[in-house]
């Protein structure tokens, strides 16, 4: 009697990646050129090379990004979604560039969705200088206050989060804040006015086919302490 066959099994799809070096080339360029009709001239780099592969990326990264917590959104709506745009706020800068030279994006809790300054997830695409990361930049001073009333009230929950060296980043008082012991053991984090975790990545990690998984792992990095951060603001996490 004949052995059945077996079906050969399906040969898994090879994920393209969700960037080119031509997204970094576009920025150097942007950088070098950094006036409207240059930009005009070469919308269609931009289009092509940075904006829809980037909302590409957003879209394709919310199952996984649901792995890590629930709570955040990559919301790929051109207008309003996670991406921020390319355009400068110039009112109230001494320059007058009209266009950032990096592309970047910012994962937000479902509950504060217009808010870049709740806890989060980023996203930077800048030549030389990608970063990912999480936590929480620029906060609303009650809601700093409240971070800071959490590390003291809660050091063993806090030595979770910088268990191992890690380093917390963000912009620092140069000396305590009003109101904290400045002999309190963990007065050097109650400096911080940012509080974020992150890994600078390369341009050749981000244009791998990988990169997604990659940038998952970032933010699973950085998930103890956004997950803190969620506590002390009482959102989910």
């Amino acid at each position: 009697m004949p052995t059945p066959s077996r079906r050969a099994a399906a040969p898994r799809t090879r994920r393209e990646p969700s960037f080119t070096p031509a997204l970094f080339d576009f920025l150097r360029d942007l950088a070098a050129h950094n006036d409207r009709a240059w930009f005009e001239a070469n919308r269609d780099r931009y289009e092509q090379h940075v904006r829809l592969p980037l909302l590409r990326f957003i879209s394709d990264l919310g199952p996984a990004l649901a792995k890590v917590s629930k709570s955040f959104v990559a919301d790929p709506r051109p207008v309003g979604g996670s991406m921020f745009r390319i355009y400068r706020d110039t009112r109230f800068s001494k320059d007058k560039s009209p266009y950032k030279t990096h592309a970047a994006a910012q994962f937000r809790h479902r509950d504060a969705s217009g808010d870049v300054h709740a806890p989060g997830f980023y996203l930077h695409l800048e030549p030389g200088e990608p970063f990912g990361g999480g936590g929480l930049w620029h906060p609303e001073p009650a809601d700093l206050s409240r971070v800071r009333e959490r590390i003291i009230a809660k050091p063993k929950e806090w030595a979770g989060v910088v268990r191992g060296g890690v380093e917390i980043l963000g912009d620092k008082l140069k000396r305590p804040p009003a109101g904290f012991d400045p002999a309190h053991p963990y007065i050097e984090y109650l400096k911080y006015k940012d509080l974020y975790v992150g890994g600078d990545l390369t341009e050749r990690e981000v244009c791998s086919a990988d990169f997604i998984d990659r940038y998952v792992d970032t933010c699973r990095n950085a998930a103890p302490l956004v997950r803190f951060l969620c506590k002390a603001l009482d959102v989910s996490f």
